[in-house]
């Protein structure tokens, strides 16, 4: 027997994306919903299990760095469907070089960071930290950003 697609609320999608109901619908007003949202009586919004995966990925982009053109961009090339693909890939392509830029950065501010916890303990092992704040207790190879 074929499973039937049960209606969610605003407040089920919500719950299930982690996004507010403000946020749901201002992606409706910015276009980033990939289908249009169902409306029933009384103009309730009503989403599917679709729609719930959609924006599971618009909350993985969001939190990655894409910015919301972009991820309006690139649902307007979903919605056109077939044809689109290679514009797609260099979108993603792009964003993907964004993120790997961020790890770095991420990384590098990580080992300092490391470096200055092992400072700390160490000096903590021999006594009070007075003077361990300064940037005279950074590596050499740190860089400031």
């Amino acid at each position: 027997m074929p499973e039937v697609a049960q209606d969610l609320s605003i407040g089920q999608v919500a719950e299930r994306t982690g996004l507010s109901v403000h946020t749901l619908r201002f992606y409706e007003r910015e276009g980033i919903l990939a289908n249009p949202v169902r409306r029933g009586p009384g103009g309730r919004r009503f989403y599917n299990e679709d729609d719930v995966e959609w924006l599971r990925l618009c909350v993985i982009l969001r939190a990655s760095g894409m910015p919301l053109p972009a991820i309006r961009e690139y649902t307007d090339l979903v919605r056109q469907g077939s044809g689109t693909e290679q514009e797609r890939l260099a979108l993603l392509r792009r964003h993907q070089e964004h993120v790997i830029a961020q790890i770095d950065k991420l990384t590098r501010c990580l080992d300092l960071i490391t470096f200055k916890v092992g400072v700390y303990e160490d000096h903590l092992e021999q006594g009070p930290a007075d003077q361990m704040c300064g940037a005279s207790s950074l590596p050499e190879n740190a860089e400031h950003d």
